[in-house]
């Protein structure tokens, strides 16, 4: 376990050096998240009562959003570890006395919890100065806020874990930009990045619900909110908790099938 915390530590404090673009990302972030706002408002304008979520709670989970971007962005993948698989650098890894899935799961969890630390508090504090509706709400009660922050490392956690099997498979593969151009989109898509779930229709939603893709940012913000609570918020964790450890199975046991038969082109 300490060469895993090793792994976690270096790759943290090497996040961390990366300031300009962190600053950089900071400002897209503004404008991105004041343009989804005002566009947003615009429908609620037209038809108040048409939309499952209050103006205030949309703007929060869109202030959020913006904040932990960096913690649970879709697109977000390491090229070093794809590159390593392509050109047959991984033989290095396998000779490690260290299991892969291990130091890769550590490594994604540093560099994703590094960006997100230099970027999330600039982005609150500004937008809980805002004007309301259009700002970051309080939390709905304190019991929310302890709910938030327990799910939000086990969405954390998830998304590391799809991303892990992402890089497994391709393994499998001659070039990884088809996994990662689909796997993106989907988890873009069914995660509540582009939209939030409980905007989708009734039947879609309920589905969404159950995948793993669910169990990312949509859980927290919707729980910062007030908007998942009681039995659904329950029942809601117990999900992350069932996908979390799915997918961690899943990979370990994908990650022993890839290093048994892996190949290295060259040499």
């Amino acid at each position: 376990m300490k060469k895993y915390w090793a792994f976690f530590r270096l790759r943290f404090s090497m996040g961390l050096q990366y300031r300009a673009a962190a600053l950089a990302g900071i400002a897209t972030q503004f404008v991105w998240g004041g343009l989804e706002i005002l566009a947003f408002r615009a429908f609620y304008e037209a038809d108040p009562g048409a939309f499952p979520m209050t103006f205030q709670a949309t703007s929060t989970y869109i202030w959020l959003q913006q904040a932990f971007l960096a913690l649970f962005m879709s697109w977000f993948f390491e090229n070093e570890i794809f590159d390593a698989i392509q050109n047959g650098n991984i033989a290095y890894e396998i000779c490690r006395p260290i299991e892969i899935y291990n130091m890769w799961f550590a490594r994604s969890v540093a560099t994703r919890l590094s960006r997100a630390v230099l970027r999330c508090m600039p982005i609150l504090l500004v937008a809980a100065f805002l004007p309301a509706p259009y700002g970051v709400g309080n939390p709905s009660s304190a019991s929310a806020l302890i709910c938030t922050v327990f799910t939000m490392f086990f969405s954390l956690f998830v998304v590391v874990a799809i991303g892990m099997l992402i890089y497994l498979l391709t393994f499998f593969t001659l070039s990884s930009a088809g996994i990662r151009m689909v796997a993106s989109s989907l988890m873009g898509l069914l995660q509540g990045e582009i939209l939030p779930i409980p905007f989708f229709p009734n039947g879609l939603r309920q589905v969404m619900e159950l995948l793993p893709f669910a169990a990312v940012q949509n859980v927290p913000f919707r729980v910062y909110s007030g908007d998942l609570s009681g039995a659904s918020l329950y029942r809601a964790m117990l999900l992350q908790v069932f996908w979390l450890t799915v997918l961690v199975l899943l990979g370990k046991w994908l990650a022993r099938k890839a290093v048994k038969k892996v190949v290295v082109q060259g040499g």
